[in-house]
């Protein structure tokens, strides 16, 4: 049996490199692995590609990371929210890269990609500037656009509980883009609010199994990005 705990978020995240891409797990608030993108920023990493449902809000989390330049392009469906500040000016300024993908169409690729699906076809987008220089298909009636699967170096994503063998389970909605995430990645980091003892999560509830898991470390008490942003603090 393989042991995949890790003893500090630091320790975690330390082998991340320059250039590397990194889905990020979260729904705004929801299942975001606040702890483990704040050791990234202290670890060093850039030119990072982020794969992400959105691109942060106030100046925590993943918008802390975009804010000290060690992004050069997020990969996301919604990158302004109503506390998004840092992306929005550094976009403005041409100092980071987006591409725009519409949630479902993010959710799929990822999915695909984990699945060693390398691309299909869907009709969302047809039409608009997303649709833009992709190859299109008609199949039916329909018209559909080639979008091609998400994979990525590494996850850093957050569960609820989980055994020393990686086999997890999420709170409610911080399900949303971790478990998918947690498919398409090399190295797959995880921070969990409690480690139980084997056998103590029924396999039946088993969201994400371990041989998809790399390493876990313990964060008691993780912070919330809303109390965060609501405080006006910052990272580092």
């Amino acid at each position: 049996m393989i042991d995949k705990r890790v003893p500090t978020a630091q320790e975690a995240v330390a082998d991340i490199f320059d250039g590397a891409t990194v889905m990020v797990g979260g729904f705004g608030e929801a299942g975001s692995p606040i702890e483990l993108i704040h050791a990234l920023i202290d670890q060093g990493a850039s030119d990072l590609t982020v794969v992400n449902n959105n691109a942060g809000s106030g100046e925590v989390g993943l918008a802390a990371l975009i804010k000290a330049g060690r992004v050069s392009k997020m990969i996301c469906s919604y990158p302004r929210t109503a506390n998004s500040t840092v992306f929005p000016e550094m976009y403005r300024a041409g100092r980071i890269a987006l591409e725009l993908v519409p949630q479902g169409t993010l959710a799929e690729r990822i999915r695909a990609g984990g699945a060693g699906i390398p691309a299909f076809f869907t009709a969302t987008s047809v039409g608009t500037p997303l649709a833009e220089g992709k190859e299109h298909r008609t199949f039916g009636e329909t018209e559909y656009v080639l979008e091609h699967g998400l994979t990525a170096d590494f996850s850093l994503i957050k569960c609820r509980r989980a055994d020393h063998l990686g086999n997890l389970v999420y709170n409610k909605t911080a399900r949303n883009f971790n478990p998918i995430m947690a498919t398409a990645s090399r190295t797959t980091i995880v921070q969990t609010d409690e480690i139980v003892r084997l056998g103590a999560i029924d396999s039946e509830a088993v969201v994400t199994q371990g041989i998809f898991v790399d390493r876990i470390v313990t964060v008691e008490n993780p912070a919330l990005e809303s109390d965060l942003v609501h405080k006006g603090m910052s990272y580092p």
